[in-house]
């Protein structure tokens, strides 16, 4: 009788759901005509807190609107990105890692999708901009010249229907205003940059008739098109072999050193973040649980659920029956405790772990935990 009544706890009423989707409607409503609305520059420029910072993003709510009431994709997530450096986020799948970078470049799948709260401060050659309050139409200049996106499978980032050179020749035209012969040369130039054999040959080229190694390069040569400041990389090596996935992280190396462009590595795979980055961000149901430099993460992670990560993937030379998995599953993000988000799938967690939600503890100048075992300063 018991199991029944909880089942019947969780499911809506007609009315709930109609009163759901009016109140979504109005919200998405507002939100959109925010972003339409012609606002003085003042509004949306900023100060960076620190100048050697490049992004600054701070307390990032990002929600989607759905039936069934509020999703919290993003719930108060606050990381700095310095110039010139490499921030890995990682996490498991849902956690929030591609909708933060998403909001980052205002791609977040509108109208249901909507950044309510929060700054991420982006500076520029000359200007540092409050991303979540600048116009749509501002936000396309950036988007592109000083921010690119390598998206996660380049199959489905590619036009089909049009050539290789057209899509290179696009990026150069739109943003610099090159005539086709020009933007023509410097598209053989950036394919040839990335390494690509008979650059001539592929630029006229369809995706279809490329690899997949190929195609992840022809992708990553449209986001370097323009020098941009920052370049995110979204799971740029999913689907790749390993030899082509060493290729790929060599050549954003390369790129990041001849630039001087910050990256910001968005992965599952803890192997690639101990190779290439310099900072990272472990990120959990929405929220930051942990985030430092690379040596401090690996070698002293804090919280449970990064020690958990740490402990599940396979390593060379160590035998083991069984990898460790995290048992249980991740709170529902329309539905979450106002407690730890982690606590139930937790084998150190205490009674302070039931009260309110842990603040960020401070372990080093650049290593924090969300964790209470952090602040009794506790080994896990």
């Amino acid at each position: 009788m018991s199991s029944n009544s909880n089942k019947n706890s969780h499911r809506l009423t007609l009315r709930q759901e109609r009163e759901i989707a009016r109140q979504n409607r109005k919200m998405m409503r507002l939100l959109e005509e925010k972003k339409r609305r012609a606002v003085p520059v003042s509004e949306y420029t900023a100060r960076m807190r620190n100048e050697n910072n490049i992004v600054e993003i701070e307390d990032l709510h990002t929600v989607f609107f759905t039936d069934t009431g509020v999703l919290k994709a993003v719930d108060g997530v606050t990381f700095d990105i310095p110039i010139g450096s490499t921030v890995s986020v990682v996490g498991e799948s849902g956690c929030g890692k591609s909708v933060t970078a998403l909001s980052l470049i205002q791609l977040v799948q509108a109208p249901q999708g909507q950044i309510v709260k929060g700054s991420i401060r982006f500076k520029t050659q000359d200007k540092c901009y409050d991303i979540t309050k600048i116009p749509t139409e501002t936000m396309r200049k950036i988007r592109g010249r000083d921010i690119s996106m390598i998206f996660q499978e380049p199959m489905t980032s590619l036009n089909p229907v049009f050539t290789v050179g057209a899509q290179l020749d696009e990026v150069l035209i739109l943003h610099f205003g090159q005539r086709k012969k020009q933007a023509a040369e410097k598209s053989v130039e950036l394919l040839k940059t990335v390494g690509i054999a008979r650059a001539e040959e592929i630029y006229k080229s369809y995706p279809h008739q490329l690899s997949g190694g190929m195609r992840q390069r022809v992708v990553i040569a449209m986001a370097l098109a323009c020098n941009p400041k920052l370049i995110i990389a979204d799971e740029p090596t999913t689907a790749l072999d390993v030899t082509v996935q060493a290729q790929i992280l060599e050549l954003l190396r390369d790129i990041k050193a001849k630039m001087n462009a910050s990256i910001l590595l968005i992965t599952h795979d803890l192997g690639v973040v101990a190779e290439t980055a310099d900072y990272v961000v472990v990120m959990y149901a929405g929220r930051v649980v942990e985030k430092g430099t690379v040596k401090e993460i690996f070698s002293d992670p804090r919280h449970p659920y990064t020690i958990g990560l740490m402990r599940s993937k396979p390593e060379v030379g160590k035998e083991s029956e069984r990898l460790l998995c995290i048992p249980g599953q991740v709170p529902n993000p329309i539905d979450l405790p106002d407690c730890c988000y982690f606590r139930e799938r937790c084998d150190k967690s205490f009674e302070r772990c039931g009260g309110a939600y842990p603040e960020s503890f401070r372990l080093s100048d650049t290593h924090y935990a969300a964790c209470y075992l952090a602040d009794k300063g506790m080994k896990v």
